[in-house]
């Protein structure tokens, strides 16, 4: 019998992805995405699917007073239809989009001021880290890298002058898991006014609801998941306090970055499928991670969704399932790997994740490249660690590429 299928046997169907004691889903999830804040009687057209906006001006009706839309970086009818659909699927009352997850980062650090210190998770996403080192040597801010899978180990850096602490949950490239009630307990006891950040991309408000455990900000790359299909970028920042939201919304404006109405149209559309495609992501992710598990040219897999993953229980307890991000070490040194990424025929190699098609990555020469070697290492970014963000296709087609890759790549 081929790897493929007795891996398959291993695997659930996406109907049986409820019964591993995640949470249970969040109710009216699809329904919100289809017709949340879209009604077609908002627009004289009565069309079903929100017509794009294409306009810089809006006529003022009487230039005394204020009105929605004046200006396009102010306001646009698709960015408020795309901020409201997104912040109900969040659970949130506000909701802000801007023109790429790392302006979405940049307009959350513009909360901050000199000398404030920003705690963020160590094992985090290259640009991210990347991002807090340089605004934090121009503009004065410390910046501590704590490891937050034991929340207590960052008390000491939660000092009075942290303002903002930054999750990442599951962890790019090596998929920790952080407990987020724990760390915002934590934060929140130790300094009051200090907002809990998290970044929320690998799992995507189907799998998981930050703010309902604690966190202040829940913040996502629009371009993965939620868009999902790969041709949008995109970034958004839901909220619960109107104080928050309010300076956020002035920065927004301010500082600029802000997506065309016709990417919010596109990500909009890409949401529509999001319940549908997040279970098959669970599926076929759960179903690629049994398959190297067993596989003896893989030395170790990473997937929150495995039993044997050092915070499962976390997993199970926060979130309703998990999405199709699989790390894995191949046996071997770098040329294994990066034979392994030539000889992937339905796996594309690139940057990015989330979308409907599957891709493969080497994060230690390529999201990760920016990190210090030292770093890296002491990560887990190895040379032989890969990543997988396990999209849509035929399940057994999946595993039958990834087979004949890993016995391609040792010839």
């Amino acid at each position: 019998m081929r790897p493929a299928l007795r891996a398959r046997r291993g695997a659930v169907t996406m109907a049986d992805t409820s019964c591993f004691g995640f949470l249970p889903r969040f109710p009216h999830f699809a329904t919100r995405a289809i017709h949340f804040a879209q009604e077609p009687e908002q627009w004289n057209s009565r069309a079903v699917i929100p017509p794009i906006t294409l306009s810089t001006s809006f006529k003022l009706e009487d230039p005394e007073k204020k009105q929605d839309y004046q200006y396009t970086r102010s306001g646009n009818p698709n960015r408020h239809i795309l901020e409201e659909v997104v912040a109900s699927l969040d659970g949130a009352k506000y909701c802000l989009a801007y023109s790429s997850g790392v302006g979405a980062i940049l307009n959350v650090c513009h909360l901050l001021k000199t000398g404030d210190k920003i705690v963020c998770t160590r094992d985090v996403y290259g640009g991210t880290r990347q991002l807090f080192i340089e605004i934090g040597k121009k503009y004065k801010l410390k910046v501590a890298f704590v490891d937050f899978i034991n929340p207590s180990k960052a008390k000491e850096e939660i000092t009075p002058d942290t303002k903002l602490v930054w999750l990442e949950t599951p962890t790019n490239p090596t998929l920790k898991v952080i407990d987020i009630r724990a760390c915002a307990d934590l934060a929140h006891r130790i300094q009051k006014d200090v907002l809990v950040a998290v970044d929320n991309s690998f799992m995507s408000p189907y799998f998981q609801r930050p703010l309902s455990l604690g966190a202040d900000i829940c913040m996502s790359s629009g371009t993965k998941y939620i868009n999902g299909h790969s041709d949008v970028l995109m970034g958004l920042v839901s909220v619960n306090c109107k104080e928050l939201y309010e300076e956020l919304k002035s920065l927004q404006i301010a500082l600029g970055a802000v997506p065309s109405p016709f990417d919010c149209y596109m990500c909009n559309r890409g949401l529509k499928t999001l319940h549908i495609r997040m279970k098959l992501h669970f599926h076929n992710g759960l179903a690629v991670a049994k398959f190297l598990e067993s596989h003896p040219r893989v030395q170790e897999v990473i997937y929150p969704g495995l039993r044997c993953h050092p915070q499962y229980h976390v997993t199970k307890k926060q979130c309703t399932g998990v999405s199709g991000m699989v790390s894995f070490y191949i046996k071997g040194n770098i040329k294994n790997a990066f034979a392994f990424l030539k000889n992937l025929k339905v796996f594309s190699v690139g940057f990015s994740l989330g979308g409907f098609e599957s891709l493969a990555e080497h994060p230690a020469t390529m999201s990760h490249a920016s990190v210090p070697e030292e770093e890296r290492k002491a990560l887990g970014i190895t040379d032989t660690l890969i990543r997988l963000s396990v999209g849509l296709e035929d399940e057994e087609d999946l595993l039958t590429d990834l087979g004949q890759a890993l016995e391609a790549a040792f010839e």
